[in-house]
């Protein structure tokens, strides 16, 4: 599988042609931001996302699409390999994860590692598991004010306690990279994206079995948090009940992902939030709702409001309902290419639908050589 699983996608340049309006018996709709066949350019062999991210060891660093395009991860430091599926000590993925120095991080063994406590990784590091099946328990991971961290082809399942999330990014990281991730079942969020933390990407992750997926900005207090820049793009929310995700203050690009069978709504746009949803897939179980409206008062505004959701592109399948609030604070939402020139992305398809379910979360790859 791996990078292969994505021959079907094509790149996507920044275009501002005029689209003709799509057909109005399909819930598959052109992507506005999508060039037609005739100006995309052809090389000799197509851009695939990530197609080069397997070929070497370290050709993940700075590979990342979007916000977090810039994580470079432990590209400058030593090959460590954890030999020790135990929670701490020699050989172990903690006395890894604590080391002041740049270390690219690899695994010579699988296996399940449990966590007594939250396992805090330091600034530039690279925790690449592929080549093996690695699952994290009991706790997750804790990127507290570090820089340059990218996590690849791990496992979070069954992490108990408050507070407990699979991946928390808190406070004030940036330039991190989660890519290719299996979460499931923690007691709070799988991944969380707070207080100052930016400049982040979210590829290729599969979220199941859980309720609140995804919270990126802390709550109204935190006006800080304006500064947020998420991208989430081919990412698979499958039957998680909400927040996928929720968002306060920032800013938020999706893309090309496939979320199904919510439990309360898809997406939510707290206060000033500004959401951008390009080419996904909704498609709908027990619930209607897409895009949800969560009116808050920030602490420095005399007045709630909620933030606002520009779609474009997007699919919603068996009766799912945008539910799409029009206003001024449509067109004063962000537009991505003012932040980075290009990004991966096709029309919502079916054989879209089809790629994301085989090809997000951990996938049996092996380990490029460092070279």
């Amino acid at each position: 599988m791996g990078a292969s699983c994505f021959s079907r996608l094509c790149c996507c340049w920044i275009s501002s042609a005029p689209r003709p309006p799509p057909a109005a018996s399909s819930p598959y709709l052109p992507c506005s931001h999508m060039e037609t066949e005739a100006e995309i350019p052809h090389p000799s062999q197509p851009r695939l996302p990530y197609a080069d991210a397997d070929r070497t060891l370290r050709a993940l660093a700075a590979g990342a699409e979007g916000f977090g395009r810039h994580a470079i991860g432990g590209l400058h430091g030593a090959l460590y390999y954890v030999t020790s599926l135990q929670d701490d000590g020699y050989g172990t993925l903690r006395e890894a994860c604590r080391a002041k120095e740049p270390l690219w991080i690899v695994f010579a063994v699988s296996g399940t590692i449990h966590l007594e406590h939250y396992l805090r990784v330091s600034s530039h590091k690279t925790i690449d598991g592929r080549g093996q099946r690695v699952k994290l328990t009991g706790k997750g991971l804790q990127l507290k004010d570090c820089h340059h961290v990218i996590v690849c082809n791990l496992e979070f399942e069954a992490g108990r306690g408050h507070d407990v999330d699979g991946i928390q990014i808190k406070p004030g990281s940036t330039n991190i990279w989660i890519d290719r991730c299996s979460l499931a079942d923690y007691d709070d969020g799988l991944i969380d994206i707070t207080r100052q933390s930016t400049d982040i990407t979210v590829s290729r992750c599969h979220f199941a079995r859980h309720d609140k997926t995804m919270l990126i900005g802390a709550d109204p207090k935190h006006v800080d948090d304006r500064c947020i820049r998420v991208t989430i793009h081919h990412c698979f929310f499958d039957g998680t009940t909400q927040r996928h995700p929720r968002l306060r203050f920032g800013k938020v690009h999706l893309y090309n992902n496939y979320t199904r069978n919510w439990g309360i709504y898809a997406v939510a746009a707290g206060v000033e939030a500004q959401i951008v949803s390009q080419c996904n897939i909704y498609e709908r179980g027990h619930k209607e709702r897409v895009f949800r409206y969560m009116p808050e008062k920030a602490a420095d505004r005399e007045e709630s409001a909620a933030g606002w959701v520009r779609s474009e592109g997007d699919a919603f399948l068996h009766g799912a309902q945008s539910c799409l609030v029009d206003g001024p604070g449509v067109e004063a939402v962000f537009r991505p290419e003012d932040y980075y020139d290009k990004w991966t992305m096709e029309a919502a398809s079916p054989a879209l639908k089809e790629v994301i379910q085989l090809c997000a979360g951990w996938q049996p790859v092996a380990r490029p050589p460092d070279c």
